[in-house]
């Protein structure tokens, strides 16, 4: 029950991470366009604060629940007297998961933080040009989850 209870965990945050990236850059920021670039850059800092915020407790609940249950399958395997290889789809989706959050980390506290200070300055094309890095790591990110997906049903 446990493990399935990670599980679930590990899956709806998944869900709220690639989810999110998905409404932001397909249909957020598209809409937000048509918006002068005060209150596009304003409400999009406003937007990816809240979205940040969850992401980094998804990213926790990710790693932490993806760690545990490799752990508790290795363990069950040598208690069981086998040798604990990792399968394949769980090596890529560890490999690319863990660039995921590394790209995530990246866009929280370097990329996020100049939007944030040229919202604080009203520096509104310095703002546009971080809105601009961060559509593109998260496009990134984005396509790494998908290929994690991907892996993980098809393999």
């Amino acid at each position: 029950m446990f493990y399935n209870a990670l599980q679930l965990a590990h899956v709806l945050s998944v869900i709220v991470w690639i989810g999110g990236m998905v409404f932001a850059h397909f249909f957020l920021r598209p809409a937000a366009q048509s918006l002068e670039p005060p209150l596009r850059v304003r409400l999009m800092h406003d937007v990816l604060q809240r979205f940040l915020a969850a992401v980094s407790v998804a990213v926790v609940v990710v790693l932490g629940s993806g760690l545990w249950m490799i752990g508790r399958v290795a363990k069950q395997t040598v208690q069981a007297g086998g040798n604990f290889a990792m399968p394949l789809d769980w090596t890529i989706m560890a490999t690319l998961g863990l660039a995921m959050m590394a790209i995530f980390g990246h866009i929280r506290f370097a990329l996020f933080k100049r939007l944030q200070r040229a919202v604080a300055a009203s520096d509104w094309p310095a703002g546009g040009k971080a809105l601009g890095s961060i559509r593109s790591w998260v496009g990134v990110n984005l396509a790494l989850g998908v290929v994690i997906v991907v892996v993980t049903v098809l393999l």
